[in-house]
């Protein structure tokens, strides 16, 4: 074993006793695009509830949806690794939980900015990008309050139109994120504010695209949308 090797694995067994005492966690292997995964995440995101107090929920009304490895997550990095040529893109994911797209997009050979809200989430990220050996970076985004100059190949997303609020955000955070000549991926599990949102697209001048999947690993199948946005310049 060499050094690097040694250091890399000594830095990721810290990590993951820090995270082990301060959360129960729970790690799964998956196997996207021919390639093995492991993924950590938090055994039961509801406990977390526990932890945020009144004036925080008043404040912002986060919830630790991203404790979780959602079926869109999962569906989105087979999307990934399976359709999309990534190596010398830069990428960006908004949402990003645990970081499972991300991670998968970093394999495929994309420089990737993995973001999110939560700053507890980019620890996870962290883990998950050594655990399985790539490089990326991570910092907390607010789609609400983009203070981000720098713009994007690809942008990914999943599961993000949970609440009505977000839509518009959503929206405007991509147009500031993207290039003119890039394209975002949005996976949702066909949630009714879809609809919202692909006509507040529309009306915000860019151009979709869409493809069905379906998640049928858990108790009953999950059937995902994958929306692809271009400006209609470029889509």
């Amino acid at each position: 074993m060499n050094l690097w090797q040694d250091r890399h694995n000594t830095e990721l067994e810290q990590l993951y006793q820090e995270l082990s005492r301060e959360y129960d966690l729970s790690e799964i292997s998956y196997t996207i695009g021919d390639r093995p995964f492991s993924v950590l995440s938090v055994q039961d995101s509801y406990a977390l509830l526990d932890r945020i107090s009144p004036e925080e929920f008043l404040k912002d009304e986060q919830m630790p949806y991203w404790a979780e490895i959602w079926p869109a997550a999962i569906t989105l990095s087979s999307f990934i690794a399976r359709e999309l040529p990534l190596a010398g893109k830069r990428v960006i994911e908004l949402g990003a939980g645990v970081g499972m797209a991300s991670v998968v997009a970093a394999s495929c050979g994309a420089d990737v900015l993995a973001t999110d809200y939560s700053r507890e989430a980019l620890r996870f990220v962290a883990y998950n990008a050594m655990r399985n050996g790539v490089s990326l970076d991570a910092i907390r985004l607010d789609w609400r309050e983009v203070e981000c100059a720098e713009r994007f190949d690809m942008l990914f997303a999943a599961d993000v139109l949970y609440e009505r609020v977000n839509l518009l955000p959503i929206i405007t955070a991509i147009d500031r994120l993207l290039k003119p000549e890039g394209a975002a991926y949005i996976a949702d599990p066909r949630r009714r504010l879809a609809g919202q949102f692909l006509e507040l697209v529309g009306e915000n001048g860019f151009a979709v695209t869409s493809c069905s999947a379906s998640y049928d690993e858990g108790s009953h199948p999950v059937g995902v949308n994958i929306y692809r946005l271009s400006t209609r310049k470029h889509g």
